[in-house]
């Protein structure tokens, strides 16, 4: 399988105008259109509709979920009405499967990572924000418990690990994601874990398990002006089932003109 991957589209008509031959690019050479959150600018169901539109004649199954754009307006339920009414698959603590690769996924939220992460002591309104990043996390545990195919893939809109925010002010980590989102895909193993929301974030990174990479397999990554991840999981070693972890790579979207490509392959 072959899977095309970006995030952060804010999108416009102006603005796909600048990516659209990447986009039909995209079209010929992937199986599979991931989208990792912040389709929309103000999560209005206005401007949701032009999207269905272009995704539509890409003709290519696919998989999204939300961002924080997305919830602006307090519309997110109806944007995922629409989106599954066209055949687009949101995830929101759900999974979908297809030729043997699973794809589990929520929003995601906020709270830092590792030792700086906020917990939930002192104010009501601080345990109120960490119970919302506790319960992204529940979630996505049970959209991969959900999952039975040899391969996994992890769609989020923030960051699981602080790797892939780094590129960013530091002062901000803790609005990029949370670690208690990586506890779980660690807990249940994946192959792949794609994310977006950091702009200027590094596009790889590491689970709390340390696997930093496949022992027989490269990483390639090119700047593109739409990410392109290809990922063939015919060629990858059932990695899943030998380690009961995750992989340990993570993907992280660019600003929308330095989104990133990866080609997983094995060594010659």
């Amino acid at each position: 399988m072959r899977i095309a991957a970006t995030a952060d589209l804010h999108f416009t008509p102006e603005r796909y105008a600048a990516i659209e031959p990447q986009m039909l690019k995209v079209r010929d050479e992937a199986d599979v259109l991931v989208i990792a959150g912040d389709l929309t600018n103000y999560g209005k169901t206005s401007e949701i509709e032009p999207l269905i539109n272009v995704l539509l004649r890409l003709g290519l199954p696919i998989v999204a979920v939300l961002g924080n754009h997305d919830h602006e307006n307090g519309q997110q339920e109806e944007l995922i009405a629409m989106l599954r009414g066209a055949g687009i698959h949101v995830l929101d603590g759900t999974g979908f499967e297809r030729d043997g690769v699973g794809f589990a996924g929520t929003k995601g939220f906020v709270g830092g990572f590792g030792r700086a992460a906020l917990t939930a002591f002192g104010e009501p309104e601080v345990k109120a924000f960490v119970k919302a990043a506790i319960d992204e996390g529940v979630k996505l545990e049970r959209a991969m418990a959900q999952l039975r195919t040899p391969k996994r893939v992890v769609v989020l809109h923030y960051a699981p690990v602080q790797d892939t925010v780094v590129g960013e002010r530091p002062e901000i980590f803790c609005y990029l994601g949370t670690s208690r989102l990586i506890e779980v895909i660690d807990r249940h193993g994946a192959d792949l874990v794609l994310h977006g929301h950091a702009h200027n974030g590094s596009p790889t990174g590491k689970s709390t398990a340390g696997i930093l990479h496949f022992p027989f397999c490269k990483l390639v990554i090119r700047v593109s002006p739409i990410s392109s991840l290809t990922c063939d999981f015919s060629r990858i070693p059932d990695l899943h089932s030998r380690t009961g972890q995750s992989t340990g790579w993570t993907l992280s979207s660019r600003a929308l003109a330095r989104l990133t490509l990866l080609r997983y392959f094995e060594s010659s």
